[in-house]
């Protein structure tokens, strides 16, 4: 019984982490969070065998979500300017997921115990989505640009081609294209991931 007393407080810590810096280069991303308690690379290469899709795929799409942040929301709107509101919608964690989509995604995988501030858990739940897009879509699992459109629309948005004039999010769209491949580059170079 003491051990495992002895272990709480680490475990409760672990849950703290702050996200990482110089989260433009994966391989740093990667080297602050291999420890003890969670090893991104590892979870980010178990997602992509698991649904298919590659690991820069699903970190990019994490990246530009949350900035690798667990605790990402959106921002809140303000009443009259000024006075903090509401938020504009449930999204929240490392996948900025929906409580809809989420719930779905627990039900679905049988992954009940999942939390969004779980990077295990969001990053599988990327992969989860865009496997979706796939079958769902026709969208190739390493076409970034047009799962990241189905990611931010959903599925039936993307269909309906929601997406059409709007410059921001196709910046948004280009901008998880380009991570992606700059962290496919990294991740070559670095080596051990």
């Amino acid at each position: 019984m003491r051990p495992v007393l002895f272990l709480v407080p680490f475990l409760l810590l672990a849950g703290c982490a702050t996200p990482p810096s110089r989260i433009n280069n994966i391989c740093a991303v990667f080297d602050q969070t291999d420890s003890f308690f969670t090893d991104w690379s590892k979870s980010a290469e178990k997602a992509e065998r698991r649904w298919g899709v590659p690991r820069a795929v699903l970190l990019a799409t994490i990246r530009v979500e949350s900035g690798f942040d667990g605790k990402a929301k959106p921002p809140r709107k303000k009443l009259l300017g000024f006075i903090p509101w509401k938020r504009p919608s449930s999204a929240t964690g490392y996948a900025q997921a929906l409580d809809g989509t989420w719930d779905r995604y627990k039900r679905e995988t049988g992954n009940r115990g999942a939390r969004r501030s779980n990077f295990d858990d969001a990053v599988d739940f990327v992969g989860w989505h865009h496997r979706l897009s796939h079958e769902k879509n026709g969208v190739a699992l390493n076409d970034t640009y047009n799962l990241y459109l189905n990611y931010y629309l959903g599925h039936a948005g993307y269909r309906r081609g929601n997406y059409r004039g709007d410059a921001s999010l196709a910046r948004t769209a280009q901008k998880a294209t380009n991570m992606a491949s700059a962290y496919n580059q990294q991740m070559q170079r670095c080596g051990r991931y």
